[in-house]
């Protein structure tokens, strides 16, 4: 229930981080680019397998080190439905190496059609004869939470069957979100209301580290706003981001964390992702690359805990 089986890997690997992966093909090492455009004449084909096999290297990578990965959908959407297919075969297998994948995709709906996209990225899809089949299979998704209880109940339904989790955005990362998420509602703001409704609507799903289903994407570049919430949402599990390319450094992710050492996780996309190249190294060794960085984020985090 909750995020039980996040916290679970977070702790057998003693890493709270997760890996982003948000592949534009400029990310590519040039060596995998160069064979799949050999191999397929659509260049939308060869964009997809080159990207889906710089990202099973990297998740072979990683997977012993690294809890998490974090597919974001509009770096895979860009090249066409064979980028979602990508998507798709990118989080099968990292769940076969035993990683926790969730989705951004940072939906929002109502009715029919919020249903429809949580049967597509957490649960079931309902096919010829009552079949059901999972179409992406998540184990969470980002979803935004503008519209409401009405945007958000559909989701936690399959989070309770599903043993899966969302994360809504509460405080973002960027530089003009406080444009609305600081504003006030009566004497809070924005961002403290959408708070207090995570833990409202995570109500009931409560697991046994003390965390919800319902989690809250909280950015590392507002490390006062991060303290804030962590001590205002007690049963809601943090998604990080902003740390390393967004400025945002271990000090400033600290507070994101309980007592325990348990509440949150903490993402880097091209930090890892981009790896050889900011060392310079030759590309056959991104995945190494990665994997260093990976280890390096891990160890800068856990000391300042």
């Amino acid at each position: 229930m909750g995020f039980d089986r996040l916290i679970a890997r977070i702790r057998a690997l003693q890493n709270p981080t997760v890996a982003g992966l948000d592949p534009k093909l400029s990310y590519v090492p040039e060596f995998i680019r160069r064979e799949a455009f050999s191999r397929f004449e659509n260049p939308f084909e060869a964009a997809a397998e080159a990207i889906l096999t710089y990202n099973k290297g990297l998740i072979d990578a990683l997977c012993d080190v690294v809890p998490a990965v974090k597919p974001q959908c509009a770096y895979y959407e860009m090249y066409g439905w064979q980028g979602m297919r990508t998507l798709a075969q990118t989080i099968a297998y990292a769940k076969e190496k035993g990683m926790f994948v969730i989705t951004d995709g940072k939906r929002n709906d109502i009715g029919a059609t919020m249903q429809a996209y949580a049967a597509a990225h957490l649960g079931e899809t309902q096919l010829d004869g009552g079949v059901l089949l999972p179409a992406f299979d998540a184990d969470a998704l980002t979803v935004n939470g503008y519209l409401g209880t009405d945007g958000i109940a559909p989701l936690t339904e399959v989070c309770t069957k599903k043993d899966k989790g969302i994360f809504v955005l509460v405080k973002t990362s960027n530089p003009s979100s406080g444009e609305l998420q600081d504003r006030l509602l009566g004497e809070e703001p924005v961002y403290r209301a959408m708070g207090a409704m995570c833990e409202r609507w995570g109500e009931g799903t409560v697991g046994q580290y003390g965390y919800s289903a319902v989690g809250a994407v909280v950015g590392a570049t507002y490390p006062q706003q991060l303290e804030e919430l962590r001590a205002a949402l007690p049963h809601t599990f943090f998604l990080v981001p902003g740390y390393g390319a967004q400025g945002g450094g271990a000090k400033d992710v600290a507070p994101a964390f309980d007592k325990n050492g348990d509440g949150a996780i903490i993402n880097s996309s091209r930090g890892i992702l981009c790896a050889y190249q900011k060392a310079g190294c030759e590309e056959h060794a991104y995945a190494e690359a990665a994997r260093k960085e990976a280890i390096r984020m891990r160890d800068d985090i856990i000391s300042a805990l």
